[in-house]
């Protein structure tokens, strides 16, 4: 069964994210992901979630007061989603988004943003388009917002 956590700054799950994060095999933006971790940039209520099944750590998501984009008006950002090769097409990613909107409800916040490249992931749980945004690297991506 999986179960998702949110993790704590120090935490034995922290020091083991940091483990998935450093060995997944998002290249892309691993590296980036590790250096939060390391440091543990969060502030107030970002944090981290892991997706955990017999112990081990399949999937992660964050939420975050700003992302890869100079727009900071607009949050919480949920970001870094990824689930391991193995646990897809189990619908975890979703299990971590909907555990991170509960999260953001609970503090008060009404909507929730998700930035991608994708087209037909994030709408299946709940998200509409809303516009194209451009991030730092000058890359066009798709913002998605859920009401919540």
């Amino acid at each position: 069964m999986v179960k998702i956590i949110r993790v704590e700054k120090g935490s034995e799950y922290a020091k083991q994210l940091l483990r998935f994060v450093e060995n997944c095999s998002w290249h892309e933006v691993k590296e980036h992901i590790a250096a939060i971790l390391r440091s543990w940039e969060f502030t107030d209520w970002e944090t981290m979630f892991a997706a955990e099944e017999n112990g081990k750590i399949i999937g992660m998501a964050s939420i975050m007061k700003t992302d890869y984009y100079p727009i900071p008006e607009i949050y919480p950002w949920i970001s870094c989603i990824f689930v391991t090769e193995e646990a897809r097409g189990r619908k975890i990613s979703g299990l971590l988004i909907d555990y991170a909107n509960s999260y953001a409800k609970a503090l008060g916040f009404t909507k929730t943003y998700i930035p991608t490249e994708f087209t037909g992931l994030y709408e299946k749980y709940g998200y509409h388009y809303l516009r194209d945004i451009v991030n730092y690297g000058g890359d066009t991506d798709r913002l998605y917002v859920k009401d919540l």
